[in-house]
């Protein structure tokens, strides 16, 4: 019964991952025979200026994003989990997006920060405010591209979230209710140790989705204004599939990886800890 899915596995994942280890020990550029050159990869990495902006967006746009989602897909779940009207189109409304190719989502939203004609600036305009350069602005771009993606998945972890209340039983809310506790004590004390489990669920996918992304920035500002905005994983594919200079490429794919599984590892610690 394992076997199709074990093949599947080796073929398409557990033989990739291996050879890009070893891609990333050679000068591998597409030529039949890489040669082997050891560590120079790894140790090229912390001279290399575009790596280190691209580590350091990573990591601000995975932190950033990550919290921010977590924590507003509880509140926002514990807001649309109850009986009220129109409820359940509020509930659809937030999933559209999510639903949504992310490559659209991001020409929509490279429209709407356009400089010169987009939505936001008139906005601005309208209300006699000063307007932004948005994307093109190296201190506002990152956060712009962050707010896009907390837009888009906002409603995927409230959707996670308030499937994990709905199983919650009622008769502790109502033993709570009996007891006089208020709706704020019954979010404190009962939702959130309930829904532990689904926060460190919703937790990883997002961390994991976020220190992969690529389309959003490919899409809007393609790792500018000056590398603002690249990411690890565009600095992949920069690397190559442009300069194709695929050994250093695989080398710093393993860096990502190796970056995953250690937040992921914290992330459980972190978990298991708080048991």
């Amino acid at each position: 019964m394992l076997a199709p899915f074990l093949l599947f596995f080796t073929v398409f994942v557990l033989y990739p991952v291996v050879m890009n280890v070893y891609y990333s020990f050679t000068d591998y550029n597409l030529s039949p025979n890489p040669k082997w050159v050891g560590f120079k990869n790894y140790a090229r990495l912390p001279k290399d200026k575009n790596f280190v902006a691209a580590l350091k967006n990573t990591a601000v746009y995975a932190l950033c994003s990550v919290v921010t989602l977590t924590a507003l897909g509880f509140l926002t779940a514990a807001a649309l989990n109850r009986q009220m009207r129109g409820v359940k189109w509020i509930r659809m409304l937030m999933i559209f997006p999510y639903a949504t190719s992310l490559t659209a989502v991001g020409m929509i939203w490279l429209m709407m920060y356009d400089p010169t004609s987009g939505f936001l600036n008139k906005l601005l305009r309208f209300l006699h405010l000063p307007v932004k350069s948005w994307l093109f602005d190296p201190g506002m771009a990152l956060g712009c591209l962050i707010f896009v993606n907390v837009w888009k998945n906002i409603g995927y972890c409230m959707l996670i979230y308030l499937a994990g209340m709905q199983s919650i039983p009622e008769d502790i809310y109502e033993a709570a209710t009996v007891e006089g506790a208020g709706e704020w004590r019954k979010l404190i004390h009962i939702t959130m140790p309930m829904v532990r489990p689904v926060a460190f669920f919703v937790l990883v996918t997002t961390t994991v989705e976020s220190f992969k992304t690529f389309e959003l920035v490919a899409v809007t500002t393609g790792g500018g204004p000056l590398n603002a905005t690249t990411t690890l994983v565009h600095q992949i594919y920069q690397r190559g599939f442009t300069e194709f200079k695929m050994g250093y490429a695989s080398a710093v794919s393993v860096v990502l990886l190796a970056v995953v599984f250690q937040v992921t590892m914290l992330n459980y610690r972190m978990n298991r800890a708080a048991e």
